[in-house]
This record gives C-alpha cells, structure tokens and sequence, in this order.
C-alpha cells in the first residue's frame, strides 16, 4: 500500500505571509490560459479574438470561478448549514468551492463579455473551452497535494493510505484520475477538435460531453461528501450535476451540426 507523501501545503512563506500550494494552482491555471489563448490568437485567425480580448475575459472569468464556486458550494452541498451562519460565505481561506458552481458563475461572466463586445455566447465559449482542461488539471494537482478529496477503499496495487482520512485504508488516488481525466485528456480531446473552424457551439458542446463524462466516471472512484453520502440511484453529488452537462452537451453538438447544414451560424 501507498502512502500519501504529505506534501506542505504552504509553498512559500514571505514572513507572515504563507502562499499555499492550491493558491498556486489557481495562478497557474489563469497564466496557462493567458498563453494558450495569445498561442491561439496567432495560429487561429478565424477566432477574431485579439490580446486585449484574452485580457478582458481572464478578467471575467476569474470573477465567475470565485464567485460561482463559492456560491455553488453553499447552494448544492451546505444550504442549510450557511443559511444560519451566511457571513461564512465570506471566509474563502477555510475552504469549499465546486467546479459546477464555478462553471456557472463562468458561464454567467463570458455571456456579460459576449455583451459588451457585442459576440455570440457561445463563440466566446468555443473559445475558452480548450484553454480550460489544463486548468482543471493544475487544481487537481493542488487537491493532491493537500491531500483531500481522496477516493475510496480499494485492493488495487496503486491504492493510497491518506492520513487525512485517518481510517489507515489504502485508497483510489481519485486526484489523480481526475487529473488525467478532466484536465489531460479532455484537454488533448478539445485541442485536437478545434484546431479546425468548427460551427457555433460545437468546441463548447464537446467540452460539455467530455467534462461530464470524465467526471461522472472519476466518481465512481471518489469518496463521497461524508455530509451528503450517496444520493438516489447510488449516485453522488457530483455526477447528479455531471449528467445534465452530458445531455446539455449532446443537444448542443447536434444543434450545432444542425446549423451548419442547414446554412452559415
């Protein structure tokens, strides 16, 4: 059986200042974004995006990750909890965000970006998409480090024993899986279809049906929220919300396809 390394969160400490290690995720996965996106406006001129653009929507966009994951984290996983206590809400440092609250609150700031540059929505987002996995794969990263959201009990030779968990069982390094998953794979999967002009909608479709996916199987691995336990159908929380991105993203690719037969977007 493995054992977690039991890395030190902090990565630097600055005299009273500590910079910890899932901090530096997120810095990455924003300076991942910047140079993937300024790569694209090179080599993809069909975008019509410009540098001040990218700018503007990393602004945007680190907006909507803040806000829409903390908020999603109060709404789908401690209603109650922040209903009593809602000055909590506040206290970003002790923890609790969720990618699909995030990924609303982004979905909220590009079409507010898409308005002021007078862009179709889902254009802006064909754009992201892509630049979006690597990102994903920085947080995971930071997840493993920290040593949280651990998986559950397994046999197999790569099981992991997390002393956060304190119960002494080796477990799925369910981190990892998402890592490789939701942020390498989807990643190569994204880049490799929109490498060509492809209809409205199609890239952000394609990420819709690749992050549900990846993350509704992940699950299958990941220990469950010890507050929420399994849902109906034996289902977590997290692939109750990855479902709906799978048929939103299906419907949308088709539409898209659609569009593009039956005349220009």
């Amino acid at each position: 059986m493995l054992v977690h390394p039991q890395f030190d969160p902090v990565a630097l400490q600055l005299g009273p200042v500590a910079v910890h290690w899932y901090g530096l995720m997120y810095l990455v996965a924003f300076m991942q974004l910047l140079l993937l996106g300024r790569w694209c406006i090179a080599h993809r001129p069909w975008s019509g995006w410009n540098a001040n653009m990218l700018d503007d929507v990393l602004f945007y966009g680190a907006l909507g990750v803040i806000a829409g994951g903390r908020l999603g984290y109060v709404l789908f996983y401690k209603p109650m909890e922040y209903l009593a206590n809602p000055l909590d809400i506040l206290k970003l440092w002790e923890g609790g965000m969720s990618f699909h609250g995030g990924f609303l609150g982004v979905l909220v700031a590009m079409a507010l970006f898409a308005r002021r540059y007078k862009l179709r929505w889902l254009a802006v987002t064909d754009f992201i998409a892509p630049l979006v996995p690597l990102g994903l794969a920085a947080g995971r990263l930071g997840n493993f480090i920290n040593g949280e959201l651990w998986g559950r009990a397994t046999g197999l030779p790569w099981g992991m024993m997390f002393p956060q968990a304190d119960d002494g069982i080796a477990r799925h390094p369910s981190q990892l899986y998402q890592f490789a998953g939701e942020g390498l794979l989807l990643f190569v999967i994204l880049w490799l279809y929109s490498r060509k002009p492809r209809p409205v909608g199609a890239v952000s479709g394609v990420f819709l049906i690749g992050y549900g996916s990846f993350r509704f199987l992940a699950e299958f691995a990941r220990e469950p929220d010890s507050f929420l336990g399994l849902l109906g159908l034996g289902l977590s929380m997290g692939q109750w919300l990855s479902l709906p991105m799978i048929v939103a993203g299906a419907l949308m690719l088709r539409w898209a396809q659609h569009q593009c037969k039956s005349g220009p977007a």
